[in-house]
């Protein structure tokens, strides 16, 4: 069982929220707040594997409540809800961990999809918002190749340049052709190489280290 946090200051949003993950089988909610600091209290003790944080709200908003729940001991992953993707906030918020972000206005199937890629330690990277996630952490000029870990194999290396590129477990398993367990494989040994927390990180790093462009 999948069990959720919602965090956003408007009731009626997380009335609606409810209502769509509640009628999950594989998903529970356990429990709301209203603001960031609150939110932070909730996790602590409801323990959810995902919490959907909005990210404008009084008190402590939702970029700095998910740096202090990444940086926790928790290991739930958060996934920002916002109402434009080019938000400037939505950048500062996957720098500081969060897992992806997901629009307000999105379709029940897409949310309810994005709780169980969350939950899977995947990211929410799609290929169409990678680009203009990676101009906004990646402003300087590319740093030497030599800034990656010296350990990374050739498979690794090309695993890696995929992720950046968008693309999810299956497709890379498509390209490479091998089998989306292998990929999966591949994927948890990158990410404890670079010593990143999901994906987000490490395709940040691929970029800042001048592997793709």
């Amino acid at each position: 069982m999948i069990r959720v946090l919602l965090v956003d200051d408007e009731e009626l949003v997380r009335t609606g929220l409810r209502m769509i993950l509640d009628a999950e089988p594989d998903i529970e909610v356990v429990g709301e707040a209203a603001d960031g600091d609150t939110g932070i209290v909730r996790v602590e003790h409801a323990r959810p594997d995902v919490v959907l944080m909005d990210i404008r709200m009084p008190r402590m908003d939702g970029v700095e409540a998910a740096r202090r729940i990444c940086s926790g001991e928790t290991g739930a992953r958060v996934v920002m809800l916002t109402t434009f993707d080019l938000d400037e906030h939505v950048y500062a918020a996957l720098a500081a961990g969060a897992s992806g972000f997901l629009l307000k206005d999105a379709p029940a199937a897409q949310l309810v999809h994005a709780i169980r890629v969350a939950a899977a330690g995947d990211a929410l990277l799609a290929p169409s918002v990678t680009r203009r996630l990676i101009a906004r952490f990646a402003p300087n000029p590319p740093l030497a190749i030599p800034g990656l870990p010296t350990d990374l194999t050739s498979r690794e290396t090309e695993v890696l340049s995929l992720l950046a590129e968008g693309l999810s477990n299956a497709e890379i398993a498509d390209r490479l052709v091998v089998g989306e367990a292998t990929v999966k494989t591949h994927v948890a040994r990158v990410l404890a190489k670079l010593g990143v927390r999901d994906r987000v990180q490490a395709v940040v790093l691929a970029y800042r280290s001048g592997l793709v462009s």
